[in-house]
C-alpha cells in the first residue's frame, strides 16, 4: 500500500502520528502489514538512511482502532518513554461512541481483566481472580444521538481491550465492536473509538508535552463532532 502517515509531531527523539484505523499497529500472526515497518520505511525513504532505521515502539492500538500514537526514533528515548508507560505517567484519552447510554453520566470503572490468547479476547471481573490484572477508567457522556452516546475516556491503565472489554461488561458496548458483543459488527471495520489525546514528558527536554488530534471524517464520529470536548479538556 502507498503509505502516507499524517504526521503530528517529530523531532530528532520522538515522532507522533494518527493511526488508521484497520490497520495493525505491529506486525503479527496474520503477516498483514502493519504501522510499525511501513513507517520505518516511510522514514528510510523520507531521510534516505542507508542501514537499518531505529523505531521504538511505546504502545499499541487494535487494529479497528485509530488515533494518536507515539514513536522513540532512538533507544534512548524509547527506554524512557517506555519507563513513563509502565509507571502510568502517559495521559491517554479516548473518544468512544457505544451502542446504549450508560444509566451514570460519570464514573469510574475499575475491574479485573483476563486475556485469552488463543481467542485474543478479554474477559472482565467485578473481583479480584487468580491471573487478573486490575484496570481502570474514567468515563464521562458527552452526548446521545438516537440511542448512541459519546464518552470522553481517560485511560489509566492500559490492558489489552481494556475499554472494549469494560464498557462491553457494564452493558453499553462499543459501537461497531463485534468482538464484545455486538453481533453485526464487521471484523477490522473501524470501531467507534478513538485515541484523541497523548500527554507525556519528552524523554530528552524534559517538557511536559500534551497532543490533541480529533477523528477524520467518519460515519461513527461525525454526527457528534459538535460535541467532541475542548483540545485542553
Amino acid at each position: 500500500m502507498k503509505f502516507d502517515p499524517f504526521i503530528i509531531y517529530e523531532d530528532n527523539h520522538i515522532l507522533i502520528l494518527e493511526k488508521p484505523a484497520g490497520l495493525l499497529s505491529q506486525g503479527d500472526h496474520t503477516g498483514d502489514e502493519n504501522l510499525f515497518d511501513l513507517l520505518k520505511e516511510f522514514i528510510r525513504i523520507k531521510y534516505e538512511k542507508p542501514g537499518n532505521v531505529y523505531l521504538g515502539s511505546i504502545h499499541r492500538l487494535d487494529r479497528p482502532v485509530g488515533g494518536i500514537m507515539l514513536f522513540g526514533k532512538t533507544s534512548k528515548a524509547t527506554t524512557r518513554l517506555q519507563d513513563q508507560m509502565k509507571a502510568g505517567l502517559i495521559k491517554k484519552k479516548y473518544l468512544a461512541i457505544t451502542e446504549k447510554h450508560p444509566d451514570i453520566e460519570e464514573a469510574d470503572l475499575v475491574h479485573y481483566l483476563t486475556k485469552d490468547e488463543s481467542k485474543n479476547k478479554s474477559k472482565v471481573y467485578d473481583h479480584p481472580k487468580k491471573d487478573c490484572k486490575l484496570c481502570k477508567l474514567h468515563y464521562k457522556v458527552l452526548a446521545n444521538i438516537k440511542g448512541f452516546a459519546l464518552l470522553d475516556i481517560t485511560l489509566d491503565t492500559g490492558r489489552s481491550h481494556q475499554i472494549r472489554a469494560q464498557l462491553a461488561h457494564m452493558g453499553f458496548p462499543i459501537k461497531g465492536d463485534s468482538k464484545y458483543g455486538i453481533s453485526h459488527g464487521i471484523k477490522h471495520e473501524s470501531l467507534g473509538l478513538f485515541a484523541y489525546q497523548l500527554g507525556f514528558t519528552h524523554p530528552v527536554t524534559k517538557e511536559w508535552m500534551e497532543f490533541t488530534h480529533f477523528p477524520p471524517s467518519d460515519k461513527n464520529f461525525n454526527p457528534f463532532k459538535a460535541f467532541f470536548p475542548r483540545p485542553n479538556g
